[in-house]
């Protein structure tokens, strides 16, 4: 009989108050790195629960750390971060914002603008390098239509969240279906469903607000389609069930090969920039492990059983555990401010709520990966919105009452949870109670 306890928590508890007490007194929530709190975690988790030896809860820990999911994700990250280095370095992400610009119609400069930084984030899998492309643009157009630069940025947040939530290579969409034994392209497909009328939708708004508003870009965006190759590829091979891993590798191979026939890359950029994108990854890998082995010891100390219970106690159906799993990530999203930390974070939990009520794993992976992404677009201390914020000299509020595609895409997901069924026997699971 497994037993539950509540103070099986206290590590993650530890993590919070650390990581969320640090970032209020020095007034920002990327002063200190989340591998700090997390390795304190790790050691309250070590010393918790005397009736094992220190010896047995070492082992449990690197059972969890070295858990060959974790190590699969940490090995999938790597060739994430190596290839949108690579493809970065060999100019395919101007080449693609380029190219997006020069077809940009004069009268949808805004909704243009969502829809071509939706396909850049999802292309190159980063919300940031999104903003930090497209803000600059966002900040010409504003000045030459009078449009409110806020909605502009704020189309331009959305948009990056879009793809960070969508991408193949995103390392939210990694973590997510990594974490419940999900298939990407079965994950994708899911997302899809979701992510398709929250962007009509948002496009819809957009149009509205800005109706007449027309103007010319100006300047010379030169592309070469060729660069835009890398990114093709990796889509289409994902989607098509090729393995991630040698969809990834491939992507290198073929940036790599496309970089030197246009003289952009040399033996040794490419060299730096495969390392540069895999030690970019160097701090999530670590948390991975980290999280794998806490998470461990709170499954043999009874945690998981806990948090099981008591939403058993809440909540009977499917429906109600997806539902559970939205708020139990969007809950530590609000105090992490990061959503790959957060989906890694309760991924293992969510993976044992879904085994125990019978969800499909690519909808739980999907939960995970929207509701994630959802508070990190909305909350101010978000790196998103501050980032954005910098680049365009506002306030991260004047851009929040403009980001209009993560609020539709959460509506539309509880919709989804609610509106459509997965293919299995919509059962109602009761757990049972079990004593302390």
């Amino acid at each position: 009989m497994k037993k539950k306890s509540i103070i099986a928590l206290m590590p993650l508890l530890v993590f919070i108050v650390i990581y969320f007490g640090v970032a209020i007194i020095l007034k920002d929530f990327y002063a200190i790195s989340v591998v700090v709190p997390f390795l304190i975690a790790s050691i309250v988790a070590l010393i918790q629960n005397r009736e094992r030896t220190f010896d047995d809860k070492v082992i449990s820990f690197c059972k969890g750390g070295g858990n060959p999911d974790i190590i699969m994700m940490c090995l999938i990250f790597i060739l994430a971060g190596a290839f949108g280095e690579t493809a970065k370095s060999m100019g395919a992400v101007e080449s693609t914002v380029n190219l997006g610009i020069n077809f940009l119609p004069s009268f949808l400069l805004v909704p243009g603008i969502f829809l071509m930084a939706g396909f850049i984030s999802t292309s190159i899998g980063t919300s940031m390098g999104t903003i930090a492309a497209f803000v600059p643009i966002a900040l010409g157009i504003s000045e030459k239509t009078g449009i409110s630069l806020g909605l502009i940025v704020g189309a331009v947040v959305g948009a990056s969240i879009l793809g960070d939530n969508l991408s193949m290579i995103s390392d939210t969409t990694i973590a997510a279906a990594k974490t419940q034994n999900a298939d990407l392209k079965d994950k994708f497909k899911v997302n899809f469903k979701i992510t398709l009328p929250s962007a009509i939708v948002t496009m819809a708004i957009l149009v509205i607000l800005t109706l007449g508003k027309t103007a010319n870009i100006g300047g010379v965006y030169e592309y070469q389609i060729i660069k835009v190759i890398p990114y093709i590829f990796v889509l289409a091979s994902a989607l098509m069930g090729v393995n991630v891993i040698t969809v990834l590798t491939g992507g290198v191979a073929i940036s790599a090969v496309i970089g030197f026939i246009t003289k952009d890359m040399t033996l040794k950029l490419l060299v730096d920039s495969i390392a540069t994108g895999a030690l970019n990854m160097g701090e999530l890998i670590i948390v991975s492990i980290l999280i794998g082995g806490i998470v461990e010891i709170i499954k043999d100390n009874g945690g998981i059983e806990f948090i099981i219970s008591f939403i058993a106690s809440k909540i009977k159906s499917k429906r109600g555990a997806e539902l559970g799993i939205a708020i139990l990530v969007s809950i530590v999203n609000l105090f992490t401010a990061n959503n790959t930390i957060s989906i890694v974070t309760v991924g293992p939990m969510a993976k044992e709520i879904s085994e125990t009520y019978d969800l499909d794993s690519s909808r739980v992976a999907t939960l995970l990966d929207v509701f994630s992404c959802v508070i990190q677009s909305l909350i101010p201390y978000g790196a998103q919105l501050l980032s954005a914020a910098a680049l365009s000299a506002l306030s991260p509020f004047a851009i929040l009452k403009y980001t209009y595609y993560p609020v539709v895409m959460g509506v539309f997901t509880i919709i989804f949870i609610f509106g459509v069924k997965d293919n299995k026997k919509d059962n109602k699971v009761v757990v049972e109670e079990k004593a302390v």
